[in-house]
């Protein structure tokens, strides 16, 4: 596939999401969308996560309506070790008391890792399966056809799953500490006079905006260079098979680590934020 473009043109080619938008009333693809901005969607993104997400759900919750306490399947233990593993962790690191942690935490885990798992998949073999089916079935050329098949590489994926915890993070304050409190921790501290509101805000807004920012970007960031030099690898030709595998190897500790450390954050930032005084 690499040989039917130019080394520049393959690259954004696999870096470039399915994209749908309107136009004038119509549904527009890709480069008919022009500058549509926010109203574009990415179906590709969408459709992955969304997937991925459902043979999760499938998965964990034939896992817990098949369990016995008897001799388990290789399955059933792979999942108990994940859920026990979720779950020190937020025992470890969750200082309150809510129903919500422990589920959400194994959530997030389960669903990034798997998402960031699509990283393994050589990065022309669904784009090939998409041109072959956008050709075969609705007549467009294959080169028009764009899919990315990592959605963690897509910062609009990233940026959703941290403004879900943003959005936790708030509650979780205003929960613990009322709207008077969270609005005293945001304008006294770290410094405890009235004259020093002003600064104290601006740290504060920094700091809590932060967050957010960063589980989005840490995560983009590594998955994004990461399937990039899949791609670069890939344009290689036959010397990729002696780079691709030692890569991906690599990548088998790499990627549940990411899946790790946004879990971990997200877990960290929800117990500061339940913390009462």
């Amino acid at each position: 596939m690499a040989s039917e473009y130019t080394t520049t043109e393959y690259i954004q080619h696999h870096l470039t999401n399915a994209t749908m938008c309107s136009v004038d009333g119509e549904i527009a693809f890709n480069k008919a969308c022009g500058d549509a901005g926010f109203w574009a969607v990415h179906v590709d993104t969408l459709a992955v996560s969304i997937v991925l997400g459902l043979i999760f759900l499938f998965l964990f919750r034939r896992t817990a309506k098949k369990a016995t306490t008897g001799v388990p399947s290789k399955f059933q233990a792979f999942v108990e070790i994940v859920i026990e593993f979720v779950q020190d962790n937020v025992t470890s690191t969750y200082h309150g008391k809510s129903a919500l942690i422990a589920p959400l935490a194994l959530t997030i885990f389960v669903w990034v890792l798997l998402m960031n798992l699509m990283d393994l998949v050589p990065v022309d073999v669904l784009p090939a399966i998409a041109g072959l089916v956008g050709e075969t079935a609705y007549g467009m050329d294959s080169h028009d056809v764009y899919a990315k098949f990592v959605p963690t590489t897509d910062l609009n994926l990233t940026f959703a799953l941290a403004l879900g915890v943003f959005v936790l993070i708030i509650y979780y304050s205003i929960k613990m500490k009322g709207i008077g409190g969270f609005a005293k921790e945001l304008s006294m501290s770290p410094f405890n006079h009235w004259a020093f509101i002003p600064v104290n805000l601006v740290l504060e807004l920094v700091t809590l905006f932060a967050r957010p920012l960063s589980l989005a970007l840490r995560l983009f960031g590594n998955l994004y260079a990461s399937e990039l030099i899949f791609i670069l690898i890939a344009t290689l030709g036959y010397v990729q098979v002696f780079l691709h595998f030692p890569w991906a190897v690599f990548h088998l500790l790499v990627l549940p680590l990411q899946a790790f450390i946004f879990m971990m954050l997200t877990i960290v930032y929800l117990s500061l934020a339940s913390e009462d005084h």
